[in-house]
């Protein structure tokens, strides 16, 4: 009678399994293609940035028959479309981060040379010129109140800061020898993160000057990237160099201040620019593939991660999402792939949403 009874049990418990809604009705989103108009190949694809599920933009720069290009898209929600309206879009050149400052949208341009900030508002462009030309540019950050881009002339490194009405130049701490990125969160709150003589560092600026931020960063590291979140949290993402062999490792502290916790999840030497805070609250970021006809990513959600592929695509050879951004209750992915016998050209996929 207790065999009976037990295998009763056991019966009632896989038929309350299999009809669950919880289970049964749930849905496992996948990654499906959006197609791209093409561009001039081969294309390279520098930064994608979302203000919600209907508006991203997407930049980089194409080869024309007289140099590089630069090369904006946009995205509505439903399809990409390309933008050929701003300053110097048929002038050499090339577009860099994309960042949303209140209404208005600004993109970083080189234009032959010449560094500007491209801003859209009311649906049309115009250029805010750099008050000097600098023989590289850097980065680019842009918050309501604020900009910085960071680069260097013929006497060293440049941190030009706009304060909504004028350009200064600003001061780093002694011993920074080169700034390879800057990100902001208000017109108070910026970081960077920057090459010293004694190794990786990161900086941080309050509205007063720029300090050294105190960051406990692995030995022998570099930065890739930091993550600022509304909430006050950061990431920090890079590599960590142990007998000449690289390994991602990932640094967070929660919005109260805690200390940093240091992880370093199964992701090779994968390069942690695209990394962002997806709609399910994990991170989630663009990996080598070891599957040449379909893109990877992973999900990394504290010391648990894991992975998904993109759609099949036919004769391709490489397929590499280049930037990944949050549009509601999904996730953009845009950047190239290769089909064999062709030169890279644009793909774009997207987990959730519309079929």
């Amino acid at each position: 009678m207790n065999s009976l009874r037990a295998a009763v049990v056991c019966l009632v418990l896989a038929c309350a399994t299999l009809t669950s809604p919880t289970v049964a009705g749930a849905v496992t989103p996948s990654w499906s293609v959006l197609p791209v108009p093409a561009a001039a190949p081969p294309v390279t694809v520098t930064d994608l940035a979302a203000r919600g599920p209907g508006e991203a933009w997407a930049t980089g720069y194409e080869q024309a028959a007289d140099g590089l290009r630069p090369m904006l898209y946009r995205w509505d929600g439903t399809a990409w479309s390309r933008d050929t309206t701003f300053p110097g879009a048929g002038e050499p050149g090339s577009l860099g981060k994309v960042q949303f400052v209140g209404g208005e949208v600004w993109i970083f341009h080189n234009r032959e040379g010449t560094g500007e900030i491209l801003r859209r508002s009311a649906g049309a462009w115009s250029a805010v010129p750099l008050p000097q030309t600098l023989w590289t540019y850097q980065d680019f950050a842009a918050v309501p109140g604020a900009a910085w881009v960071v680069g260097e002339d013929d006497t060293g490194l440049k941190v030009l800061h706009h304060d909504g009405s004028g350009w200064t130049a600003q001061a780093v701490p002694d011993g920074v020898l080169y700034l390879m990125g800057i990100t902001a969160r208000t017109a108070d709150d910026a970081w960077a993160w920057a090459d010293t003589d004694t190794g990786a560092t990161v900086l941080r600026r309050d509205g007063t000057a720029w300090q050294d931020a105190k960051v406990p960063l692995p030995p022998d590291s570099n930065v890739h990237t930091i993550l600022l979140e509304p909430s006050g949290r950061v990431t920090i993402g890079g590599s960590q160099y142990t007998d000449g062999v690289a390994r991602t490792y990932l640094m967070t502290r929660d919005g109260d201040g805690n200390a940093w916790r240091t992880t370093y999840p199964p992701l090779g030497d994968t390069y942690t620019e695209a990394m962002v805070r997806g709609p399910d609250g994990a991170l989630w970021l663009p990996v080598r593939s070891d599957r040449a006809f379909q893109s990877k990513y992973a999900r990394v959600d504290g010391r648990r991660t894991a992975f998904s592929y993109g759609p099949e695509r036919t004769n391709a050879i490489d397929v590499g999402p280049r930037a990944l951004a949050r549009t509601g209750s999904s996730l953009l992915a845009f950047g190239t792939v290769e089909i064999y016998g062709s030169k890279p050209n644009l793909m774009s996929e997207r987990l959730g949403g519309r079929p």
